[in-house]
């Protein structure tokens, strides 16, 4: 059965965005040097820079700027190293005409960005990181992604006991709207994420990939970030039996990705874009021959 997702876009988001009918793409440009699967590569704002344009070129359609790692056991940065990282590159995008999202858990780092021209505020935390993040959202306007988090990565790891991973998911999630909305975030502004990779062992996360109509539930878009993460490696293991490294994941990122757009994802999130870009594509034109045929 395919999904079909209550809201079709967040509001407000560039009209360029907001009338496509598909899932979006969103390019992930890490200027990091510790990040698990491209640390250190875009660490420079002119190569990150570079990076998103190429990623534009290549069929993303908005670009995911993040200045701290939030791999398993990452060590915190401080806000200003954070903002060093990621201000000048965010403006630049932006400049360039780029709809540009931060990754970020820090109510300052969002403000300041918002200020030079994000047009989304990514929080893994949902929120709880810096609960101040929800108020710079509401007073911002911009889109908001809260995503499932249980803790920061250096205990993540402790924390993945579920009874039902779908429905506590969905139920932690269904806090963080409701926490939103007491700080006066509009429902309309708000994109809801599994969290894929945290506070999950490897298991938990295909239950959360086949069910995305479960989140949807709630009224809210969804994004899935999915990308090279350990889950596909610990599927696809090698010949010696270890799980591939995060560059032979690609192939299955744009597999999720077709699949979770046919399922009604609003957005996916992915360090590759061309095979992603193709997989929406693909799941667009599957969901209107679905549609067309439950009709006649």
């Amino acid at each position: 059965m395919i999904a079909e997702p209550s809201v079709r876009h967040p509001r407000p988001l560039p009209a360029s965005l907001s009338r496509l009918q598909r899932a979006l793409v969103m390019g992930i440009v890490n200027v990091t040097p510790d990040s698990f699967s491209d640390g250190g590569r875009w660490l420079d704002p002119d190569a990150a820079v570079r990076h998103g344009l190429d990623l534009i070129a290549e069929g993303a359609d908005l670009l995911d700027v993040g200045g701290e790692s939030t791999r398993p056991g990452a060590v915190r940065v401080g806000v200003e190293e954070e903002l060093a990282r990621v201000l000048p590159v965010v403006r630049r995008l932006a400049a360039e005409g780029v709809a540009v999202s931060v990754d970020t858990t820090r109510s300052e780092v969002a403000r300041r960005v918002v200020d030079v021209g994000a047009v989304i505020v990514n929080d893994v935390s949902g929120g709880l990181a810096d609960p101040a993040i929800r108020t710079v959202v509401a007073r911002a306007g911009v889109v908001y992604v809260a995503m499932h988090w249980r803790g920061h990565s250096d205990v993540m790891a402790d924390l993945t006991r579920y009874d039902d991973v779908v429905g506590d998911v969905r139920a932690e999630l269904a806090q963080r709207l409701a926490e939103l909305r007491e700080a006066g975030v509009r429902d309309e502004q708000v994109v809801l994420d599994p969290g894929l990779g945290f506070a999950k062992e490897p298991p938990d996360n295909w239950p959360l990939l086949a069910h995305l109509e479960a989140l949807a539930s709630l009224g809210r878009p969804v994004l899935v970030g999915a990308s090279r993460k350990r889950f596909l490696g610990a599927l696809l293991t090698g010949p010696d039996g270890r799980p591939v490294p995060p560059d032979r994941r690609d192939a299955a990122t744009s597999a999720v990705s077709a699949l979770a757009a046919t399922n009604g994802a609003w957005c996916v999130r992915v360090h590759e874009v061309g095979g992603s870009a193709d997989a929406v594509r693909v799941a667009a034109a599957w969901r209107e021959a679905s549609a067309t045929r439950d009709m006649s």
